[in-house]
């Protein structure tokens, strides 16, 4: 499996376009930071197991916060758009 390593400096130039790239490779991209340390994005498959989904949203305290005050507000008709 190949790794690619790029500055932060790229990273921070065009975001969504580096993030695309690693998604759509299906290939971990480190990123070095300024001082030299090392930081790992890689890429979830489609096909991840939900046990991995699972825990990735129960240790995210802003999506836990999302879910409660999604839960608490009232819900509205789900309408079919019209074809």
């Amino acid at each position: 499996m190949a790794i690619k390593t790029i500055p932060l400096s790229s990273l921070e130039a065009n975001p969504l376009r580096t993030l695309n790239d690693c998604a759509n490779s299906g290939e971990p991209l480190l990123v070095e930071l300024p001082d030299h340390r090392l930081v790992a994005l890689q890429p979830v498959p489609n096909e991840a197991d939900d046990s991995l989904i699972d825990e990735l949203l129960a240790s995210n305290a802003s999506f836990q916060e999302m879910v409660a005050k999604s839960k608490a507000s009232p819900r509205k008709e789900f309408v079919r758009a019209q074809t």
